[in-house]
């Protein structure tokens, strides 16, 4: 019997219970949908994040307190007070670090913000202009405060679209002042909608001289971060290079496993990001792949009826010359057929679902969360599902092909 004709009675085999050819099927599209879904909402999350990461420029190295973290009981080192002003002094000596170009303090702080009666909880921000040449964000209304500002640690303060809109409304806010944490700061700039860039929200943001958020608003006589940047990208390596040294030698540490302190750069962020959006994306798979499983269950399960009720069809065939592997490759391609449909179902369901979740996130976070499409889910997909098929199937058509034929006729 050739394989063509053995295909057209598997195919005429599963049209006969149509309805139980579909609920088989159903639970391989479930399980393909998942991971169609999780790999392009993984692969969409991942490049969010690496363009947010991109928007600090690949000239830009990021110095935090403590050490690196490595694991959960390291990030209470994140609130150490190892970065100072005597760093900073430091940092800027071309002898010490003869690539950089500039730098910047920045301290972070949530506080509510107000204004004639109204009030918004915004993100605090301090920091030099340097922040704005990174990020590449210039006020739409005003300007930025300069390096005097900085020295007189001036109330001043450079607010995000979204607290304008909060606080002013449609009014002018150049030049009125707000109240935060009891001191008045004057507005002298307004910034352009801007969303999500990096680490902020820019609109949501407040941005003021680093010097003042220091003093004034938190207390302290420390930084939360320094944001450097290289003259170019060829000495971004070798501006790391000199930083650690500089921050070694002040801080008086001659083992690097005892680094008060961790750099960042944008390569190592991305690689990093990469790495862990892997690893869930692929944890997640795994959770998925468990209802291939149980679809490949209910496949066997399907099949070894579909055996027994066509007991007395698998003995006249035998009867009339069909050998065992001709009712073995039957039913096996009955099993594949099945799951393969599953796949080709389940890549369609995925992919409009993967669709429709890219565009109610984009709206949910206010973000461009792109859609992307899983070629590599695709093909794992189908075949996945039609190894499941094989497996699952091999065990219902063997039972089928070493069925006698003479028992199986007298079989009611």
């Amino acid at each position: 019997m050739t394989l063509k004709n053995t295909l057209k009675t598997a195919i005429s085999g599963l049209r006969v219970n149509k309805m139980r050819s579909a609920l088989t099927v159903l639970g391989i599209i479930i399980g393909v949908a998942a991971i169609i879904a999780v790999m392009s909402v993984g692969k969409g999350a991942q490049n969010l994040i690496l363009s947010q990461v991109s928007a600090l420029g690949a000239k830009t190295i990021i110095v935090r307190p403590g050490r690196e973290p490595k694991g959960p009981s390291d990030f209470s080192q994140l609130l150490s007070d190892s970065l100072k002003e005597r760093d900073i002094v430091a940092l800027k000596k071309k002898t010490n670090v003869p690539g950089l170009a500039d730098l910047t303090p920045v301290l972070t702080a949530a506080e509510s913000v107000s204004y004639l009666g109204e009030t918004y909880r915004a993100t605090i921000l301090g920091a030099s202009d340097l922040l704005s040449k990174i990020l590449e964000i210039y006020p739409k209304e005003g300007r930025f405060f300069d390096e005097e500002a900085i020295k007189q640690k001036a109330s001043v303060a450079v607010i995000g679209y979204k607290v304008q809109e909060e606080l002013f409304g449609e009014s002018e806010a150049v030049g009125e002042r707000i109240k935060i944490k009891g001191r008045n700061f004057k507005v002298i700039g307004v910034l352009p909608r801007k969303g999500q860039l990096s680490m902020f929200n820019i609109d949501d943001t407040i941005i003021i001289p680093f010097s003042t958020c220091q003093k004034y608003l938190l207390g302290i006589n420390y930084y939360h971060s320094i944001l450097i940047q290289a003259e170019s990208e060829d000495e971004v390596s070798q501006v790391e290079k000199d930083v650690k040294l500089t921050l070694r030698e002040l801080h008086g540490i001659e083992d690097p496993s005892k680094d008060d302190f961790h750099i960042l750069t944008q390569a190592e962020i991305a690689q990093r990001v990469e790495t862990v959006t892997g690893i869930l994306t692929w944890l997640l798979i795994a959770i998925a792949a468990i209802s291939l499983l149980v679809g490949g269950i209910g496949v066997m399960n399907i099949m070894l009826v579909s055996v027994t009720e066509r007991t007395r069809e698998i003995g006249l065939r035998k009867a009339v010359g069909a050998t065992n592997k001709d009712i073995l490759t039957q039913f096996l391609l009955e099993s594949v057929i099945l799951t393969l449909l599953g796949g080709i179902g389940g890549i369609i369901f995925g992919t409009l679902l993967s669709l429709g979740g890219a565009f109610l996130l984009s709206r949910m976070v206010s973000l461009t969360w792109t859609f992307v499409f899983p070629i590599s889910g695709c093909l794992l997909g189908v075949g996945v599902s039609a190894i499941v098929g094989l497996i699952f199937g091999i065990y219902p058509a063997r039972k089928a092909s070493l069925k006698s034929p003479i028992e199986a006729l007298r079989y009611e």
